[in-house]
């Protein structure tokens, strides 16, 4: 009687583990864990070099921002915007947003109730923002001097106000550049060779007239877009 008893209660207690495992994996909230190997990078600000560009000056490169699920969206050209497939290779180095830091503008849930979508539409979530500024330049035209990836991921975070807005093309670099974390010591080294070899070898065969042109090429690119950005208002799309 004993066993019988016994064996029925371990039946039971074996049939309820799947069924409580799988309530625990539907209540779950989705991962913010960051999955390199599936390029995976919840509410990540995600940066890989840009090819010739970032031999010559490796803080600049091309940026893009993922979803909630990790998936990666990048403004890659006129028109477009990449879903899910890094433009310029995989991520070299991120920084993952803290989504508490965000709210967006509570004239954008009023456009939504006045269009009359459902209220799970009007929910301010971060894919929502990420939403809106991918329709938003789906209609944009791409210029890597005036409109470009770092454009799109400012438009994104100026419309979640994080950390109170206010970003730009310039900020955004230098975010990625002073939080960055890279994904591995070999994404670093991918990242750097170039412009060391390329360096070594201009002051070998170059001296002071290579040393002049880089000097003067990062004048101009950094010249471009602080001017662009602090001195001419809207010369650099946001």
């Amino acid at each position: 009687m004993f066993i019988t008893n016994y064996a029925t209660d371990l039946a039971m207690e074996t049939d309820t583990k799947p069924n409580h495992a799988m309530m625990m994996e539907q209540d779950a909230p989705l991962s913010m864990q960051i999955e390199p190997s599936r390029a995976r990078f919840p509410c990540c600000i995600v940066w890989t070099p840009l090819p010739v560009i970032s031999w010559l000056l490796p803080f600049v490169g091309h940026i893009g921002i993922a979803r909630e699920d990790g998936v990666i969206l990048d403004f890659a050209g006129p028109n477009f915007v990449c879903v899910d497939n890094f433009t310029f290779g995989t991520v070299a180095r991120y920084v993952q947003i803290n989504k508490e830091k965000f709210s967006m503008h509570k004239s954008e849930e009023y456009n939504l109730v006045e269009s009359g979508r459902s209220q799970n539409e009007n929910q301010n979530t971060w894919d929502t923002a990420l939403r809106k500024s991918t329709q938003e330049y789906q209609h944009r035209t791409y210029n890597i001097l005036t409109c470009n990836c770092h454009s799109f991921v400012a438009n994104n975070l100026n419309r979640m106000e994080f950390e109170g807005g206010g970003w730009n093309v310039v900020n955004i670099a230098v975010l990625i550049l002073l939080r960055g974390r890279w994904v591995s010591k070999r994404s670093m080294i991918q990242a750097y060779a170039p412009f060391v070899i390329i360096f070594l070898a201009g002051i070998t065969f170059g001296g002071v007239h290579f040393l002049t042109f880089l000097a003067f090429f990062a004048f101009l690119l950094v010249g471009w877009f602080l001017l662009g950005t602090y001195c001419f208002k809207n010369f650099i799309n946001l």
